[in-house]
This record gives structure tokens, C-alpha cells and sequence, in this order.
């Protein structure tokens, strides 16, 4: 398929799957949730937080282009975090720890969040299977399904919004992650999307590439049946 057509595709795959649509999302934006939902919702959704850089690393170990891991490897840092001191000069907290203060501010223990208590089994395993997804596959096709990022600045405006109008039991300054998020997925989708356009150049890869693109939409979705389940 020409380029049109294959980011025709791609972005096909996030209009109707991305994880916006699910209802239990729907809900939450619409202030429809309970505090309980919503920090059983944070706690679940934080391991898949934790997993984030541990995907990215398992895509650099299997690419032997430099070019490619270099644009790739701040994505760990993102996550995990810069202690103070390091090459790169003032601290960073990280992603993780901004979805832990976000955790907080819902009411939870930070050394629950920490040892999994409550982490429903299938949000256990969606999680597991992407990493293993990252790990097993060929990079390009790994970075291919990140995409769901190309989704995520808009979603995570609606969901601050949603959030400081219905859910004003949780402080304004838990919400680092979300504000963070709305700025940051725009410069990583368009580094994944550039680097899933140049390396998926065959009709075999520029498939392969939908369908993980599709296969990570599916383990967000599924992430929210397990959380919305009994909720």
C-alpha cells in the first residue's frame, strides 16, 4: 500500500479500537464514577505505568540500528526517571512517579500501589503479553504498536478535563501525568510513527504493523475489562 493509505490504515485501527470507546471510559469522563473506581482504575492502570520502560528496553535489545535507539532510548528515562547528578544534569522524576502522586491524590497508599495490592489478574496478564509482544517480534513492528499514542493527547485533554470538573476530591496536583502526557505523546507518536513509516516498507511489514497497532488496542481495551469488571 502506498504511505497515504498505510497511515490511512493505521490511524482506521484508533478511530474504531483505541481504548476512548471502551465504557468504562466513557463513564469516568462523564463523572460518572465512584472514588473507588477511580482508584481502582489507578492502581490497575499502574502496572501497566511500571512495565512502560521495560517494553521500550526490550525494543532497543533487539535493534541493531543506532540511529533508531538513539531516538528511541529517552523513552526510558521518561519513565523511569533521572536521579540528580546524572550525565544529563537535574533530576527528573519520571512518569512512573507521576502516575504514584497521581495514585495518592485518589487516596491510595503509596506502598500498596507499589506491591500490586488489588492488581486484578487481567490486567496482570494484557500487561505481560504486550512486554512479551515487544520482547518476541522484530522492532519495527514492537514500535509499530506504541501508535496508540497518536491517540492519546486529545483523550488525555478530555480526561483532565473530566477529572478537575467532576472529580474534585482529587488535587489539582496529582494531575502532573496527565499534563505531562498531552504534550509529551505528541513528540513520541510522531518519533514512532516517522520510524514505522520508513521501516515498514513492504506490504508484509506495513501489514504486520496494523496488526500490532490492533493487537496493542486490544490490551488496552482488555486492561479496562478487568478493571471494570465488579467495579
Amino acid at each position: 500500500m502506498t504511505s497515504e493509505d498505510f497511515l490511512s490504515a493505521l490511524r482506521a485501527v484508533g478511530e474504531s479500537g483505541y481504548h476512548h470507546l471502551h465504557p468504562f471510559h466513557v463513564r469516568m469522563n462523564a463523572g460518572e464514577l465512584k472514588p473507588e473506581q477511580i482508584r481502582t482504575w489507578a492502581a490497575n492502570r499502574f502496572y501497566y505505568q511500571r512495565n512502560i520502560p521495560i517494553k521500550d528496553a526490550a525494543i532497543l535489545s533487539n535493534c541493531p540500528e543506532r540511529e533508531v535507539r538513539r531516538i528511541w532510548i529517552h523513552r526510558i528515562e521518561d519513565h523511569d526517571g533521572r536521579a540528580e547528578g546524572n550525565a544529563g544534569g537535574q533530576g527528573n522524576a519520571g512518569g512512573i512517579e507521576a502516575w504514584l502522586r497521581l495514585a495518592e491524590g485518589c487516596g491510595l497508599a503509596r506502598d500498596q500501589v507499589l506491591a500490586g495490592e488489588g492488581l486484578r489478574p487481567g490486567v496482570r496478564f494484557a500487561v505481560d503479553a504486550y512486554v512479551h509482544f515487544a520482547r518476541t517480534q522484530p522492532w519495527p513492528i514492537a514500535i509499530a504498536s506504541s501508535l496508540t499514542e497518536l491517540f492519546a493527547p486529545d483523550i488525555m485533554s478530555r480526561r483532565l478535563e473530566a477529572f478537575r470538573k467532576y472529580y474534585t476530591w482529587v488535587p489539582n496536583s496529582a494531575f502532573d501525568y496527565f499534563q505531562s502526557r498531552v504534550t509529551q505523546a505528541r513528540v513520541d507518536s510522531n518519533e514512532a510513527l516517522d520510524l514505522t513509516l520508513r521501516w515498514c516498507d513492504t506490504p508484509g511489514l506495513q501489514q504486520r504493523a496494523v496488526d500490532a497497532l490492533r493487537f496493542k488496542c486490544d490490551v488496552l481495551w482488555s486492561i479496562l475489562d478487568a478493571i471494570d469488571a465488579d467495579a
